[in-house]
Order: structure tokens, then sequence, then C-alpha cells
């Protein structure tokens, strides 16, 4: 099957394209290419270009500040960047923009949108997530963070761990416990918590490529505005769940393309090995294509989704797990293939960051190494393997539920 475009989209693609030629610096190769410093220059810059050009945010619709595009539309400028390595949005903006702007606009109150969403726009509030705690990790609903109404303000008081590039941010959107006398998943409200106050302490969790890209975040008496619920009081997790199918399904149609371009340095380093014919490497080769081109065809089918104007919905799962599954298995033929060269030291994590490395990364043995130990917590972060297997069995093909034996109120386990 050959997918087509509406015929009016080759006009929108051959505009994206000038875009690039002409804002991209010349001898430009993918950003992967980069060092740390110039990715960062080049990512302040790039935002400001995107954000003059309603670029940022190009589904969002334009009395908001974005592009107002459609979901084709979207989608063409997301391949188009994708083929030459260049970002969409900046550096923090997978959580500002992805994921809690456009939560606020499914969920927010005019008042929130019109506040908040300039802001994100403009780089004034820059956003982390709290979800995960100590006991809430696979079972989220667990959440022990407690915030209690004083007045016209909340007063939080918990812990949340693995929160990604948190020390950037100045804002946080979490999960919390307002009322825990309810049932698990009833009892809990989103919450829009500003980090630049007593209260908020943020200690690096380094992981083992060397890198602080985690934290933990503590709160004792910190406080936000009554008004900063987004959504209805305790019903946090119907929006909590909003967020994360953004966050599981936004790149749906352009995974292929990423991990596609990792496929092929997988090729050139076989072939560069005189390994191409080894009937196991050849194996490997054919099973890899196999998978980028399902995820190519995954990518198709939540296009279907977009153009009806669905959000992602439960389905958003079934790509994450796989992807997730298949880069491990890519990056450990990697390691077999470069055997004793696999002993060396690791590449940069920033290159590659989560999931496969940047366009324009080295295909380097050390390289290799780095993308192989990202790839191993992929199958845990952003919801675990098996969490997701089971949103895909009960909401997607309607198996039975797991027995719960948590039906009841929650009880504080600490």
């Amino acid at each position: 099957m050959q997918p087509t475009y509406p015929s009016e989209a080759s006009e929108f693609r051959a505009k994206i394209t000038d875009f690039l030629n002409t804002n991209l610096p010349a001898d430009w190769t993918g950003i992967g290419a980069l060092s740390d410093d110039q990715s960062a220059e080049f990512q302040s810059e790039w935002r400001k270009t995107l954000r003059a050009t309603n670029l940022l945010a190009p589904n969002w619709p334009a009395e908001y500040g974005g592009g107002g595009l459609t979901h084709i539309e979207q989608v063409i400028l997301n391949e188009e960047f994708a083929k030459r390595g260049a970002p969409t949005a900046g550096a923090n903006d997978g959580f500002s923009i992805g994921m809690v702007g456009n939560t606020i606009l499914v969920w927010g109150t005019d008042e929130q949108k019109s506040y908040y969403i300039p802001r994100i726009l403009d780089g004034d509030d820059v956003w982390c997530q709290g979800y995960s705690e100590p006991d809430a990790g696979s079972d989220l609903a667990n959440v022990a963070c407690r915030a209690e109404l004083d007045g016209d303000e909340w007063v939080i008081n918990g812990q949340k761990i693995w929160t990604s590039q948190g020390h950037t941010a100045n804002m946080i959107f979490a999960l919390v416990r307002t009322a825990p006398d309810h049932s698990k998943h009833a009892g809990i409200s989103f919450l829009l918590i500003g980090m630049d106050q007593p209260g908020v302490e943020l200690r690096p969790i380094t992981n083992m490529v060397g890198h602080d890209h985690f934290n933990e975040v503590f709160f004792s008496d910190a406080r936000c505005p009554k008004g900063n619920v987004l959504g209805e009081l305790n019903n946090g997790w119907a929006v909590g769940n909003t967020l994360l199918g953004f966050e599981r399904g936004v790149a749906a149609t352009i995974t292929s393309l990423s991990f596609g371009a990792e496929f092929d340095k997988f090729v050139e380093m076989a072939r560069a090995r005189g390994l191409a014919d080894d009937p196991l490497v050849r194996q490997n080769i054919a099973t890899f294509y196999t998978n980028v081109q399902i995820m190519r065809y995954r990518g198709m089918q939540a296009l279907t989704r977009y153009l009806r104007g669905e959000q992602p919905g439960p389905e958003s799962s079934i790509g994450k797990l796989f992807w997730s599954h298949h880069h491990q298995a890519i990056t450990e033929a990697a390691m077999h293939m470069l055997g004793a060269e696999a002993m060396v030291g690791f590449g940069d994590e920033s290159r590659g960051g989560l999931g496969p490395p940047a366009i324009g990364t080295e295909n380097t043995p050390s390289n290799w190494v780095a993308s192989f130990l990202i790839a191993r917590p992929g199958t845990i972060y952003a919801g675990t393997s098996e969490v997701q297997r089971n949103i895909v069995g009960e909401r997607v093909l309607g198996l039975p539920k797991e027995p719960r034996a948590d039906s009841g109120p929650w009880k504080d386990s600490r």
C-alpha cells in the first residue's frame, strides 16, 4: 500500500521545504551533528524563528498564537522537519507545548487558556511533569502527594520522582491527592504549580551515562492559587490520561523516520564490518526493516484519527510499546556486531535524548553504546510495557480488566 496525500498537500510541502532551506544553516546535516553548546544555542534561536512564523505550535488555533494548520499540514511539517533533522520546537517544549499546552487547550477555562498559552509560547513558563512517585510509578493512581485548600490557595506536600528536565523548568503540572477519602482514581486533581517558590526542592538524579536528566522534587508547604486546578476538582485522572495520550501519540506519524535513520546506520555499520551477508545479521536487518515499516503504517493509522479530528486515544499505547522494544532489540544487535569495540566509553546522551539518535549523529561505536544504554529505560518511562499491555488489552481489545484489590477508598501506604 502506498498512501497518497491530497493534491493540495504538495504545495504546502514545498512551502515548508522553502522555509527550511531559507532558515537552516547552509552546511546543516542535522542537530545530532552539533556539540552540546552548539545545539543549545541553535535550539534557542530556532525556537524564536518558529515563534515569529507561528510554527512553534502549528496545530494550535491562530487565536492562541498557533499556526492554525490542518491535521494533514501538521503531519507534512513534522515529516519535512524530521527528514532534515530539524527540531519542531525548543528543548523543553515536549512538556510545555506537546503535553500541558495541548491539555490546557482541551480542559482549561478561558482564563487559564488566555493566561498560560501565551506564556508557554513566549517561553516565560517552562514546564516539567509531576506524575511518578516512589510508591506511584506503574500504579500511578496511588499518588500520595497531597494538596489541601487553605483559603484561596492549595498547600502541597509530598514528593515526585523521575522529573525529566525539572532543573530547566519554572512550572510543574502535577497529579496530587485532594480527596483521600475517595477511591484511588477519584480523589486526584491536576494542579499547575510554580517551582520558583519556598517549599519546592529539586534534587538531581544522575543516570548511567552520567547525565542529570532526571530529578526528584520535594514539596513542603508549597502553594498555588485555588484556580490552578486544570479540569474539575478530583477529576485529575481523566485530565492526566488526556495528557498521556498526547505524550504517547504525538510522534506517531514521524516515528518511522527517526527509527528509519537509525536502521540505515545499522546497515551501514554491518557493511563496513563485512557482516552484511552474515545470516544472523541479515535476519536482524530483515526484522528491523519490518519493524520500521510497521511504525510507518501505525503512523498512517494515527493520521486517519487526526484527519477525523479525534484526540489520541488508548491505541497510542501500541506505538509506545512497539518502538521501545524495537529500540532495545536493534541496539542489542549493534552491541553483538561491535563485539570488543563495544567495550568503550559512550557518547553524549544529550545528542540522542530519549529514543533513537538525532539525525546527524556520527555513526561510531561510542554513540551506539550510548544508544544501547539510552534504550534500557525505554520500556519503563512514559508507562511501563506491562501498563501499556493492560491498556491495549482492556481499552483497545476489550478484554476483561485485571482483578483489582484497591477499588475502595485510597489509603495512605506511607
